[in-house]
């Protein structure tokens, strides 16, 4: 069973739990793999897989009481063993172990305050997940700046002054406000939606937006526009 040995209570206590209980879920969708799916038969009672802070796993019954010590991972994990592709079964238990871990983080941070609670998930938010882990996927990040080394945000934009403006949702400032417009936000070019681990670029005559590639502008080249003007702004401005 899930259990909390020592009552971590700090952000840097938490996060070596987290990176424990990680580290034993992963071992057992991977190198342990054979074993772990030999233990999960579809014939037994709801099986779970716990995480432990020691970097062991475990597949076995949930908890008893009620309320548990901890939350509980996914229940029943057995019973679709046989009846799904035995990748697409690993991946769909590490997105519910991932889901677990997060919860158990949280719940042992429940006393947290704000900045401690986001300097927690930034610590967790490094790590891979165990699904990417699983299904071999590399975790999206901020491509860096080909000039400065910098991180610059995906979609940057100039404005008339030089200054660099953010594309919309990208801001943590203003995530809540900007989150319904960057889900409209569509390609001036081919008309494809907004993908965060895509460049993009605004026009500053127009003010729509654009796939970096559909307009040939890389981030590179954006750091040196001082005003960006899209394909159409520009032939309107030579006629």
């Amino acid at each position: 069973m899930a259990t909390v040995s020592s009552s971590p209570r700090t952000v840097e206590e938490i996060f070596k739990d987290y990176s424990a209980r990680r580290a034993g879920i992963v071992r057992a969708l991977t190198s342990d793999v054979d074993e772990f799916y030999g233990l999960c038969d579809p014939e037994k009672e709801n099986l779970c897989l716990y995480g432990h802070s020691d970097e062991t796993w475990e597949v076995t019954l949930p908890a008893e009481e009620v309320p548990p010590e901890l939350p509980e991972p996914a229940l029943g994990i057995n019973f679709a063993r046989d009846g799904m592709n035995r990748r697409d079964w690993l991946s769909l238990i590490a997105v519910h172990s991932d889901c677990w871990l997060l919860s158990v983080a949280f719940y042992l941070g429940a006393r947290l305050n704000r900045n401690e609670r986001k300097r927690l998930f930034s610590l967790i938010n490094e790590l891979p997940t165990a699904f990417e882990v699983v299904t071999e996927r590399k975790p999206l990040k901020d491509k860096p700046n080909a000039d400065s080394g910098s991180k610059p945000r995906v979609g940057t934009k100039r404005s008339s002054d030089g200054q660099v403006k953010s594309n919309p949702k990208l801001a943590d400032e203003s995530f809540e406000e900007e989150e319904d417009e960057h889900t409209e936000t569509l390609c001036g070019s081919c008309g494809g939606n907004y993908s965060a681990d895509e460049f993009w670029i605004g026009c500053d005559i127009c003010e729509r937006w654009f796939h970096g590639k559909c307009v040939k502008i890389t981030p590179a080249k954006a750091e040196n526009i001082k005003q960006y003007k899209c394909p159409s702004c520009m032939k309107r401005t030579r006629q």
